[in-house]
């Protein structure tokens, strides 16, 4: 009797461990449909995220601290009244380059929460949204800016990805420009938007305007 139990019992384990193992697949099909349907409800429901949409706004998110380059040699107002495209106010960004740390170039990143250079926890979960859309004008036309883009802030508490588009030559007209952000990882983003230059590009300096930033 005892030689017949073990077959029986090993035949028993067989068919539990592969009963497990279907159900194992299953299970993770079934969490693999439900992530990708959580994913596509959140990218429907994700309504507009605004970096500045104007002075005081409560639809505000993301700080300018993170000033990058020859800091000393660039100044902003984020409450200019020099024909905004919407709204009362608008961004104004004068750069005048002197060259006064050493870099030939100049940048500031909006950060969540200031200064926050991924050393501490902040960002947001932007999950959802398909561009990050901006208004932009030179005071001349001809200025040209770098880059702007979005993410690649490292450290201990880094931004999940990065988009960017740059060159840019602005004109004197409000123009809208457009950062494509289909594929990308937002799921913690706290450099929310950045610009950048240099003074072989401007060696005249620039002066410029920002205006509706908004995440769709």
């Amino acid at each position: 009797m005892k030689r017949e139990i073990f077959p029986i019992v090993g035949i028993l384990l067989v068919c539990i461990l592969i009963g497990c193992g279907k159900y194992a697949e299953e299970s993770d099909v079934k969490d693999q449909a439900q992530n990708a349907m959580s994913s596509v409800a959140m990218a429907q429901d994700f309504q507009p995220f605004g970096v500045y949409l104007d002075k005081g706004s409560g639809q505000n998110h993301f700080i300018p601290s993170g000033w990058m380059g020859d800091s000393l040699d660039v100044q902003l107002s984020d409450k200019s009244l020099e024909n905004p495209h919407s709204g009362r106010t608008c961004i104004k960004i004068v750069y005048t380059p002197q060259a006064s740390g050493g870099s030939r170039w100049v940048g500031i990143y909006w950060q969540s929460t200031a200064n926050n250079w991924g050393n501490q926890k902040g960002g947001y979960d932007l999950t959802g949204a398909k561009k990050l859309t901006f208004w932009a004008r030179g005071n001349k036309g001809g200025e040209r800016i770098e880059e702007f883009k979005l993410g690649g802030i490292s450290g201990d508490f880094p931004d999940t990805d990065i988009a960017g588009i740059g060159p840019v030559i602005l004109t004197p007209e409000w123009k809208e420009y457009t950062i494509d952000l289909g594929g990308k990882d937002l799921s913690y983003i706290n450099g929310g938007f950045c610009w950048s230059t240099n003074l072989d590009v401007n060696p005249q300096g620039c002066t410029f305007y920002l205006d509706d930033i908004v995440y769709e």
